[in-house]
C-alpha cells in the first residue's frame, strides 16, 4: 500500500509526487489517460516574473514563491534525469493599453520591468510591426519546454520509486468515518493514507465522487507552431491572453485562445486563422514562416482563476491540487512544496487560507 495516491498525472501530479518521494514518502500516481499528456503537454511554457516579497495579493504571493523555485527546480531534474527541460531566462515584452502605469504596477510589486519608447521597442525588437509604439521590458520572463519537463518528471518519479499508472480512471471512492480509505478503478480498489486529486479539468468530476463540490471547468486553448531562421525574436511577446513564444530551435508557438466549449479539443479553422493574423500582424516576417502544426488543450478554470489546494472540508485524508487555469505549469513547484508540506505535515512556505476548498468562489 502507498502511503499517497495522486490521482491525475499532468504537471502538477507529477511535481507533487516528485516532491513527496525526496522526501521519503511511498506514492502512486493514477491517471485516466496517458501521463502528462493533457493540458500540461499542450502549453507554451511560459514562467512570468513575480516577487513573493512584494505580492499585492496571494495570489501572486503564490506566483512569486513559484517563480524563485524555477531555476533549482529546473536545475535539480535536469541533474537526476540527463533531461535538457528548455528553462531558460528569455526576457519578454508586454504590450499594454496604459503602458505607464503597467511598468509602474510591476515595479510596484517587485518585479524588473522597464517602459520602452517606440524607438527601444525597435532596438530591442527590429521586426516588431511599427505601429506598435511602446512596451513593457521583462528581462527576467523565463520559459521552459513543456514536454521536456514531463519528460524529465517522469523519470525523475520513476527513479525514486513512483508507481506511475496511465490508464487507470478513478470510477469511485470508498470512505469510512470521514477518511478515504480506497479509491475503485476498473480493474482494483487502491488503498493508502492520503490521497490527492489533481486531475486538471476533470477534477470537479472526480471530486463529486467523493461527495465533494467544487467548481472546475475545461477552458479550451488553441496554439499554432511556426518554425522560422533565424528567428525574428527571442523573447517571449505578451498582448493580453494571446503570446509568441520563441524557442531556440526556430520553433514559434503562437496561442491562445479562450473558448468555454465543454470538453471539446477541436482546433477550427477560424481560431487557428486567428492566431495566425495576430502573430504576423505583431511580427510581419512571420508571414513567410512554415506552419507545423496545431493542437489544443483543456485548461483547468475555476470562478477566479485561483487554485483549489488544501484538505477538502468532509474528509480528513482527502487533498486537492486544481484549477490553476493558465498557471499549472507556472505555478507547479510550490504547488508540489505546498502539497508535500501539508501532507507531510511540516511547516507551510506561504499561507493556503484563501486556497482553500470552500473558500475559492
Amino acid at each position: 500500500m502507498s502511503d499517497i495516491v495522486l490521482i491525475g498525472g499532468g504537471v502538477i501530479g507529477l511535481s507533487i509526487a516528485y516532491e513527496l518521494a525526496t522526501h521519503g514518502a511511498s506514492v502512486r500516481v493514477l491517471d485516466q489517460s496517458q501521463l502528462g499528456q493533457e493540458s500540461s503537454w499542450a502549453g507554451a511554457g511560459m514562467i512570468t516574473p513575480a516577487n513573493p516579497n512584494r505580492a499585492p495579493s496571494p495570489e501572486f504571493r503564490l506566483r512569486g514563491e513559484s517563480f524563485v523555485r524555477w531555476p533549482d527546480w529546473a536545475a535539480r531534474l535536469t541533474d537526476e534525469t540527463g533531461i535538457d527541460t528548455g528553462f531558460a531566462r528569455c526576457g519578454g515584452i508586454e504590450i499594454a493599453a496604459e503602458t505607464s502605469a503597467h511598468a509602474t504596477k510591476l515595479q510596484s510589486e517587485g518585479v524588473r520591468a522597464e517602459r520602452l519608447s517606440s524607438h527601444e521597442l525597435r532596438q530591442l525588437e527590429p521586426h516588431f510591426n511599427p505601429e506598435v509604439c511602446e512596451a513593457v521590458h521583462l528581462p527576467d520572463y523565463c520559459q521552459v519546454r513543456n514536454p521536456r519537463l514531463l519528460k524529465a518528471l517522469l523519470a525523475a518519479c520513476a527513479a525514486r520509486g513512483v508507481k506511475l499508472s496511465p490508464g487507470m480512471p478513478v470510477i469511485g471512492f470508498e470512505q469510512q468515518a470521514g477518511r478515504v480509505t480506497a479509491v475503485r478503478t476498473p480493474t482494483e480498489i487502491i488503498s493508502a493514507g492520503q490521497f490527492v486529486v489533481c486531475s486538471g479539468a476533470w477534477s470537479q468530476t472526480v471530486l463529486a465522487q467523493a461527495g465533494c463540490q467544487i467548481s472546475v471547468e475545461p477552458v479550451h486553448g488553441q496554439i499554432v507552431l511556426l518554425n522560422m531562421l533565424p528567428l525574428p525574436t527571442r523573447r517571449i511577446i505578451e498582448v493580453g491572453s494571446r503570446y509568441i513564444v520563441p524557442r531556440a530551435d526556430g520553433h514559434l508557438l503562437v496561442g491562445s485562445t479562450e473558448e468555454w466549449v465543454g470538453f471539446n479539443k477541436r482546433n477550427t479553422a477560424e481560431a487557428v486563422a486567428e492566431l495566425i493574423r495576430f502573430g504576423c500582424e505583431l511580427i510581419p516576417s512571420l508571414k513567410s514562416a512554415r506552419l507545423e502544426r496545431c493542437w489544443s488543450g483543456l485548461r483547468p478554470g475555476s470562478p477566479n482563476g485561483l487554485p483549489y489546494l488544501g484538505r477538502t472540508s468532509h474528509t480528513d485524508n482527502l487533498f486537492v491540487a486544481a484549477g490553476h487555469f493558465r498557471a499549472g505549469l507556472m505555478l507547479s513547484p510550490i504547488t508540489a512544496v505546498l502539497l508535500r508540506q501539508l501532507l507531510l505535515g511540516e511547516k507551510l512556505a506561504c499561507d493556503m487560507d484563501d486556497f482553500a476548498p470552500g473558500q475559492v468562489v
